[in-house]
């Protein structure tokens, strides 16, 4: 690793920086540039007809301005808009956005490509940073400023005959690498060039075109500059982020603080290197802040749909809020967390969403519930138990949680993620179908009033090890009927330590399950049996003789 090849790169000293205070109270103006950033660092660069489409999606998102390409720099580019201009596919409320460089013959081409909007933003830009003024551009920086100043002074001259309104955008590329008061000199020279003013702002975008420090120092330089601008009420500052450190969203984050009021991003972060930042994450941690995003993203598996199949690209399971694994729970504490978060938000009634380890409900952006808690070998009792309660409305005791993960356990340490589909498998294997040896058949019930060693007599038939038998008890109820009916004819000595009950579901057809603790008194094992029945009844009759079998009374 030989780091003394590298040396930090410069920061600024900025005195009483203001940022650090603020906070984010509403959403920024979105400029999407999917279609022309994220569009050219694509393996397969999207089709006329599939920028339309992806330009439509935008649309339904909520995007009030896109910027649809370079349209001088190939046919492709220029067909499009065309194709979006001649087929009246741009809505009256949305503005877009051309690249363009500093060139008056690629100038000429962007205007006659945007010939019949009544308003388009055309983005002219130069490389300010020291490294590409030095090994690209070979140029000083009267040089560098001048080629800013005479592309503004191109698009004046086209724009004088263009029947709609034109919008100037800037950007001095590379910012993050060049001294903040040379970008500055060089802002200043476009504003003043094009006769900026609070009627007829300028769009001046800073891009971290190369993610070159830490986000706070992003945040200064755009502090510095707001700052500094003399005509600022004249300018919306935008800023257009990348992520070679991996730190876009925060340093888009920052710099919002920091004074910006546009953001130039992607969906998903798509764009050269590793990429532009992401539009929709900050936009959706807005949304988990309470704020308002300006955006149409309540459902994110329609984006992701659309994204995918037209940039045959895939949103990894880990990326934020859109991945399929950011609403899952492996380890156990974080699912018994999430399990008592969700009964705590159901029983209080909140209308403020608090459950741990999820900084929003899943559903509010089109996910489900379902995928929350997945067992595998780090899970806990509380997963296993969410899973049964979540999937198929099995609300098991506390108590008996762990009895059930330690059946689940060995199965999830040989195989790995356990379906619920298979945990139900195994529940039903385990509790409700142990018919054997004792199983259960039918029973009647009569009350006896008046006799004194109990109200209800009960006669239960039963089969054990395939033969049939019956036996007749009494008891205060049911339960102690059958139980004390048991213990006389099988001589055993049991106990019962709690039962539970509830409704499967709802309605008048709806099921019960029935859940007894039981203890053999012989040799103090304990274990739950599980019955189920649209009688409450019968349900928990055969819950004690799932006991029963699991203590093993016969073996």
């Amino acid at each position: 690793m030989n780091y003394k090849r590298y040396k930090k790169n410069p920061v600024i000293e900025l005195e009483d920086r203001q940022w650090p205070s603020k906070e984010i109270n509403e959403a920024p103006i979105w400029c999407s540039v999917d279609l022309r950033d994220g569009n050219q660092a694509l393996i397969e660069p999207m089709v006329v007809e599939e920028k339309i489409e992806f330009f439509n999606l935008l649309v339904q998102l909520g995007f009030k301005e896109i910027e649809v390409g370079f349209p001088s720099a190939s046919q492709i580019e220029f067909d499009f808009l065309r194709q979006l201009i001649d087929r009246n596919l741009i809505p009256d409320d949305v503005t877009v956005q051309v690249l363009v460089q500093c060139r008056e013959h690629l100038l000429k081409r962007t205007f006659e490509a945007i010939e019949g909007l009544p308003r388009a933003i055309v983005h002219i830009y130069n490389s300010v940073s020291v490294l590409q003024r030095d090994v690209v551009f070979n140029m000083n920086k009267e040089q560098i400023k001048q080629i800013a100043i005479d592309g503004t002074e191109l698009v004046k001259k086209y724009a004088k005959d263009f029947p709609g309104e034109i919008i100037l955008e800037y950007s001095p590329e590379s910012f993050t690498g060049a001294e903040v008061d040379y970008s500055l000199e060089v802002c200043e020279a476009v504003i003043d060039t094009w006769g900026a003013s609070p009627e007829k702002k300028v769009i001046i975008n800073l891009p971290s075109t190369v993610e070159m420090n830490t986000p706070n120092v992003y945040a200064d330089q755009i502090e510095w500059m707001s700052k500094n601008f003399k005509k600022r009420d004249s300018i919306i500052l935008s800023v257009h982020p990348h992520n070679d450190r991996g730190t876009g969203i925060a340093a888009t984050e920052l710099a919002l603080l920091a004074g910006a009021d546009r953001v130039e991003g992607t969906l998903f972060g798509n764009g050269e290197r590793t990429g532009n930042v992401d539009v929709l994450t900050i936009a959706y941690n807005m949304f988990s802040q309470g704020i308002d995003p300006k955006l149409e993203i309540a459902n994110i598996n329609d984006i992701i749909e659309v994204y995918e199949r037209l940039t045959k690209m895939k949103v990894h399971e880990r990326h934020p809020y859109a991945g399929k694994l950011v609403f899952t729970a492996f380890s156990g504490s974080h699912q018994d967390a999430i399990n008592k978060g969700i009964h705590a938000l159901k029983e209080r009634k909140s209308s403020i969403w608090q459950v741990p380890y999820l900084p929003i409900d899943p559903a509010d952006i089109g996910r489900s519930y379902e995928p929350i808690v997945r067992i595998n070998s780090q899970s806990g009792k509380g997963g296993v138990a969410f899973i049964m309660e979540t999937y198929f409305g099995f609300k098991l005791p506390k108590a008996m949680h762990k009895e059930f993960a330690d059946i689940i356990q060995p199965i999830s340490e040989k195989q790995g993620e356990v379906a619920p589909e298979q945990i139900m498998d195994v529940f039903k294997k385990s509790y409700i179908d142990r018919k054997e040896p004792l199983h259960f058949r039918r029973c009647k019930f009569e009350d006896l009033v008046d006799n004194e060693e109990g109200c209800t007599h009960a006669t239960i038939y039963y089969t054990d090890y395939g033969v049939e038998k019956s036996f007749e008890a009494t008891g205060n109820g049911p339960i102690d009927a059958v139980l004390k009916g048991l213990q006389e004819e099988l001589d055993i000595n049991i106990k019962v330590l709690d039962y539970t009950e509830h409704a499967l579901g709802g309605g008048a057809g709806a099921q019960a399950a029935a859940y007894i603790h039981m203890l053999d008194a012989k040799n103090s094992k304990t274990t739950f049996g599980v019955g189920v029945s649209s009688n409450i009844t019968r349900a928990s009759i055969r819950a004690i003789f799932s006991a029963m079998n699991r203590l093993g009374i016969k073996e």
